[in-house]
């Protein structure tokens, strides 16, 4: 609880270069409004909002209490709480939870088959979703205020997923298409009170809201939180260095950190993270359609070089996988470094192959082919763009960059019909599991041709890959998990429908004006934990 607190009320003032895209929380997949959401929508499931790893914790959200697995871990029984309602005064019922996932078919979620897809008559939606169902999968009862999930099989991750923002309740009557630019109402602390994709977005209290737990979902210290759109990151760091911001959601330009480091050492954070750069490649089309083409790739980055380009040492390393180090399942060595290959791993990455990879390049046939980067406008990404660029040039590529907007980045490298050969991209886990990394980015029912929910951005499927990563989903013993996604990880590797880049730690700046800090390993800074002087 907040009220009565000394620390409650002001405006918390947050500043990003550019919107996240859509406002429908069952449809973005971004972390920047991944952390707006997390103060304004709730599933039935949330993880606690607790500082630090004690966040990657499940707890009861709309639902009274966390179930037990049922029938094997098929069946899942959960009680929606009584008496709460979204932000315009309707209340929350089993009609709306129902419908809710229903809608995560319709509308095309990039998580609904990856997520979700197990529930009973799941696939039957993602073949046909206008008229999805979830027919004996999905069973509600308005008297006892019951929902209960039936799955075609096990899987050990499931209340991880109904956790996860794409999971929210809406009310039922929510339109079954995107939303764009249109808010839904809410049921966490705030609500919309405008939003411009162009200008910005003003969040209030909602005066609905009532803390039914403060570990799912504590009142807001903030009256009121103002997200402005427009500013580059070299002004933005300016800004709350200044005060005129609290805090910015843009990488800090690698120019700025050292000024940082030495002028504003109490504003500045640096939090651990599930985080990753990575450079997926197209394999349906040239040249990565090739896979010489694409270990060459692998072998020609240099790792330490990127990891300079986002800040150092400090901040970033070497990743040799596709499943940062810290989840269960990550590989502990490295395939495409100086003097190693995919059965003769090295112990760590050990510098750039670059004669190899010119070597594989000649064999592959790809030579003198165009190959288009595409990157974010931002001042790392872009830097990384243009390194990646120039390498593709040294091991005998007619390469060049392509810069976008961070609201637009992401969708373009999704979309097939934009022809994306090869990107920068970060990925940030969703809970702490290595199916986050592998099955979310190469899992076969990730892939949609011509649609901006595309998350399998590689357009990889390899049936043998998808069933041990299914093995792994459906076991409930973490040893045996983690063997499997160490097996899916290597025949990724393999394959290298992408490149791994760097791990990263966050780096968080605030203005003096901020008290509190609280920083979560999934969401980063809480909004609503956070307070104002």
């Amino acid at each position: 609880m907040t009220l009565g607190s000394p620390h409650r009320g002001g405006t918390l003032r947050l500043t990003a270069s550019s919107s996240g895209g859509t406002v429908d929380p069952q449809i973005n997949y971004t972390s920047q409004y991944a952390q707006l959401f997390y103060v304004l929508y709730d599933g039935l499931l949330t993880f606690r909002k607790a500082d630090g790893e004690a966040g990657n914790t499940v707890v009861a959200d709309l639902a009274e209490r966390v179930p037990a697995p049922e029938d094997g871990g098929r069946t899942w029984r959960f009680t929606l709480r009584a008496g709460l309602h979204f932000s315009d005064g309707q209340p929350i019922t089993v009609a709306d939870v129902a419908a809710s996932f229903r809608r995560l078919f319709r509308v095309g979620s990039p998580t609904a088959g990856a997520f979700y897809g197990a529930i009973i008559g799941g696939d039957q939606c993602l073949r046909d979703p206008a008229h999805c169902t979830l027919q004996g999968g999905l069973e509600t009862d308005d008297a006892t205020r019951s929902v209960v999930f039936h799955l075609r099989q096990p899987d050990a991750e499931f209340l991880q997923k109904l956790a996860f923002p794409h999971a929210v309740i809406l009310p039922a009557a929510t339109p079954g298409h995107d939303l764009g630019n249109v808010p839904a109402p809410t049921t966490g602390p705030y609500m919309f009170a405008s939003y411009d994709p162009d200008r910005g977005a003003v969040l209030v209290r909602n005066p609905h809201f009532r803390v039914w737990s403060a570990d799912a979902q504590p009142d807001g210290f903030a009256d009121r939180i103002q997200y402005d759109f427009g500013l580059p990151d070299e002004a933005e760091v300016t800004a709350v260095e200044n005060g005129q911001y609290d805090w910015m959601f843009d990488m800090k330009p690698l120019d700025r950190l050292g000024e940082l480091g030495a002028r504003h050492t109490a504003q500045v954070h640096i939090r651990p993270l599930y985080g990753i750069y990575y450079a997926p490649m197209n394999v349906n089309i040239p040249p990565f359609d090739n896979p010489l083409a694409r270990q060459a790739v692998s072998y020609a980055l240099d790792r330490r070089a990127m990891t300079i380009l986002y800040g150092g040492a400090a901040v970033a390393g070497p990743l040799c996988g596709m499943v940062p180090p810290g989840i269960p399942g990550a590989l502990s060595d490295c395939a495409y470094t100086a003097g190693a290959d995919p059965d003769d791993p090295a112990p760590s990455w050990r510098g750039p192959d670059l004669a190899r990879a010119r070597a594989l390049v000649a064999q592959s046939g790809t030579a003198g082919q165009a190959v288009t980067v595409v990157a974010e406008n931002t001042a790392i990404d872009m830097s990384m763009g243009v390194w990646l660029r120039n390498m593709l040039q040294s091991i005998g590529y007619r390469a060049s960059v392509k810069t976008l907007a961070h609201g637009m980045q992401f969708s373009y490298i999704q979309n097939t019909a934009n022809h994306v050969q090869i990107s920068i991209s970060d990925w940030f886990a969703d809970y702490p599991s290595a199916s986050n990394f592998l099955d979310d980015l190469f899992g076969c029912e990730n892939f949609h041709p011509g649609s901006d929910n595309s998350i399998n951005i590689a357009g990889y499927c390899n049936a043998r890959v998808q069933a041990v990563m299914d093995r792994a989903k459906q076991t409930s013993d973490p040893a045996e998990a983690a063997a499997l996604w160490t097996q899916a990880g290597r025949l990724v590797d393999r394959d290298a429908p992408a490149a791994p880049i760097i791990r990263i730690n966050y780096i968080d700046l605030v203005s003096k004006r901020v008290g509190g800090y609280f920083y979560t390993t999934l969401y980063h800074l809480l909004f609503s934990r956070v307070w104002v002087r």
